[in-house]
């Protein structure tokens, strides 16, 4: 499995971590009082970043609780709907997010769920839909059938996080197909995040998937039927049916002899009726429960899986691209300061992710590129030929200071 471009370890455990490989005669306190101008530089750019997310959201959020000044007209609000998904898609790959293939998603829709439940999804109801995810691993877990006869370990790819992004049609889509809105509101967009989700089960986050049967749940549920219907018929309805049978022939031509039905007949027929309808009811009532239960299953399974929705998910996701930026930075410009005569990119990249491997144990596919423009927008790193140098700590301090300074200009 490929090594994912998020660092598994939060901010000020990277600070310390980066601290034990440096030596400061003061302690390392020069060193927090840089990393705390870093993140602080981070926060003030991504606040502007999520003013905008929610702007552009507000005339397509359904959860809005506040009041618009003025309507928003179609040419707006699809305006609007643009640079929040080129915002949007930005942020989650600032935050280290993949985006998850057509590939991925088709073979979610085919490969058999994890909780038995099989889900169908009408693609043709969203105008746009994207799915992120961060972190995969491979897990496994055991799962029973044959009434807990029968134990099988099955393997599986699970994603830690994954963020949903999609666009309903407008509500002529849905008068045309005559079809009941089910908590949404059409022309709307939504937003969620969720965690460990199974890639077989990819499916159950869309907002519209429905519960279907599966072919061996038919199968009992339509062999117990017949069997039972078969009893019901023999031992309920057996000589009355045969009685019948022979009355309508009697009717037809088809027989001479005379058939007398008494009123004993009508009511051990009319019993027999009575137990039929009832079997009837009992097996349709059999079928609506175990639908139930399995939507169940999949409730339960989303209400432990969902972190956030809409709105609420810009302030998740803009802390972790916030983050992940800041333990970029710091690290490319720890592992510099801790070389005098520099290194490449390539051989920085090759000495953190070894670095993490080596110390830590954990497969980090480090974005130099990343880490580097942002050192060289803040003006901490220089360049000698294709060597970058960090800044010594105390300029490094002055310039994130004057860059502090001209944050706000109003003269």
């Amino acid at each position: 499995m490929a090594a994912d471009r998020f660092i598994p370890y939060r901010k000020q455990d990277v600070v310390e971590m980066c601290l034990r490989e440096l030596e400061f005669d003061d302690s390392g306190t020069s060193f927090r009082q840089f990393c705390e101008l870093l993140s602080n530089s981070f926060h003030v750019e991504y606040h502007q970043t999520l003013e905008s997310l929610k702007n552009d959201y507000a005339p397509l959020d359904p959860n809005a609780d506040t009041k618009q000044l003025e309507p928003y007209s179609s040419e707006q609000k699809a305006q609007c709907q643009a640079r929040f998904a080129e915002n949007f898609a930005g942020v989650l790959n600032a935050a280290n997010f993949e985006k998850i293939t057509e590939q991925d998603l088709q073979e979610a829709l085919t490969e058999e769920s994890l909780f038995k439940v099989r889900l169908e999804v009408e693609f043709d109801d969203f105008e746009q839909v994207v799915f992120y995810r961060r972190g995969e691993s491979q897990l496994s877990e055991s799962i029973t059938s044959f009434f807990g006869l029968r134990k099988q370990s099955i393997n599986f790819t699970n994603f830690d996080r994954v963020a949903v992004f999609i666009t309903f049609k407008g509500k002529e889509h849905f008068d045309q197909k005559n079809k009941p809105l089910l908590g949404f509101e059409p022309g709307s967009t939504i937003v969620k995040l969720f965690q460990n989700v199974p890639k077989a089960d990819l499916e159950m986050l869309f907002p519209n998937s429905e519960v279907r049967m599966r072919p061996i749940d038919k199968a009992i549920i339509g062999g117990s039927a017949v069997v039972g219907g078969a009893v019901v018929l023999v031992t309920k309805l057996g000589a009355s049916l045969v009685l019948l049978a022979t009355l309508l022939a009697f009717w037809l031509g088809w027989r001479e002899e005379s058939v007398e039905m008494t009123q004993q007949h009508f009511i051990s027929f009319a019993i027999g009726m009575g137990v039929l309808g009832g079997f009837v009811f009992k097996e349709w009532s059999k079928f609506k429960n175990r639908k139930i239960k399995f939507m169940k299953a999949l409730s339960d399974n989303l209400y432990f899986k969902n972190l956030d929705n809409n709105a609420g998910v810009f302030h998740t996701l803009i802390d972790a691209a916030e983050e992940e930026d800041f333990k970029e930075a710091i690290l490319a410009y720890s592992f510099l300061l801790n070389n005098s005569s520099g290194l490449s990119a390539q051989a920085l990249d090759n000495t953190i992710e070894h670095w993490f491997e080596n110390k830590y144990q954990s497969q980090v596919d480090f974005e130099i590129s990343d880490a580097l423009s942002k050192l060289e927008r803040l003006q901490l790193v220089v360049m000698k030929g294709d060597i970058y140098l960090a800044v010594p700590l105390d300029k490094a301090k002055q310039k994130l200071d004057a860059y502090w300074d001209n944050i706000f200009k109003f003269a």
